[in-house]
């Protein structure tokens, strides 16, 4: 069976930092400055976000703004509503493709993600105790949640385009892990086709169509983001070259410059 978000998570930070578990009363605001998770364990709320009508929450859910969004929660009622909430990371910044293909904000209600079940339980146990190690346990958990989440959005079918509905894709998802996987690889149009079982000419208006980009085109940008990220903590630009497929430092180079505007090195200060 493909594994879909095996090599999105061996090259981009997937982590969580519980902050607050407990009731909410009245209003609480969220800063713009990284992603949140939110689970509404029980309760009534009233979420607003910027850019979005109000959307009113009644049930078990998760709050998912999987990159920096300001928003806020009005509670409904004289009950509080009990929340267990963290501060996340995808890698968005870093340019991972899953983390800029979700939408700002998602409404997940909790039973349409049952197998999420036992990790909700010891999520919300360890929430409530003292044990020794609990900071770290329910930001574990936490992550273990996110996970869960991320393979139901990729089988939810909430995008008609880009990498979510590749991913949902049976067909182009083993062609775009593969990609993930092995970026230094030596990929063509033909041997990703062959990937996913299909003729080249079905294959590449295939996957435009669905991904709305070629398939030369997202391989390029995965190499150069995935390029980036390693830049950025420091790895030899003629390392960086050979892990994502590209034969010198100067091809990199060139190829970095034309899709992020910046030479490496100057990436590298501004990033590291």
């Amino acid at each position: 069976m493909t594994d879909r978000l095996a090599g999105l998570l061996r090259h981009y930070t997937l982590s969580a930092r519980v902050f607050h578990s407990g009731p909410l009363c009245g209003q609480q605001h969220y800063a713009e400055a990284h992603g949140y998770l939110h689970v509404l364990r029980h309760g009534r709320l009233v979420a607003h976000a910027a850019g979005a009508p109000p959307r009113a929450v009644d049930t078990p859910s998760l709050l998912f703004y999987p990159r920096p969004l300001t928003h806020r929660f009005v509670t409904v009622g004289e009950a509080p509503a009990d929340l267990v909430c963290a501060a996340i990371e995808l890698g968005s910044a870093a340019g991972n493709p899953l983390a800029a293909a979700l939408p700002p904000a998602l409404h997940v209600p909790l039973a349409e993600i049952p197998t999420v079940a036992t990790v909700l339980d010891l999520l919300f146990d360890e929430a409530g105790g003292t044990l020794c190690g609990r900071q770290a346990a329910i930001d574990r958990l936490c992550e273990l949640l996110l996970i869960g989440l991320l393979r139901h959005l990729m089988s939810a079918d909430i995008a008609d385009t880009g990498l979510l509905a590749g991913l949902a894709d049976a067909r182009l998802a083993k062609a775009i892990t593969a990609m993930h996987d092995a970026p230094g690889d030596a990929w063509t149009l033909d041997t990703l086709a062959a990937r996913a079982g299909m003729s080249r000419a079905r294959f590449a208006a295939h996957f435009h169509h669905v991904v709305g980009l070629t398939p030369g085109h997202y391989l390029t940008r995965w190499r150069v983001n995935l390029a980036g990220t390693l830049i950025a903590r420091g790895q030899p630009i003629n390392v960086v070259a050979g892990h994502v497929g590209y034969g010198s430092a100067t091809a990199l180079s060139r190829a970095f410059r034309a899709h992020t505007g910046h030479a490496p090195s100057a990436w590298r200060k501004q990033h590291s």
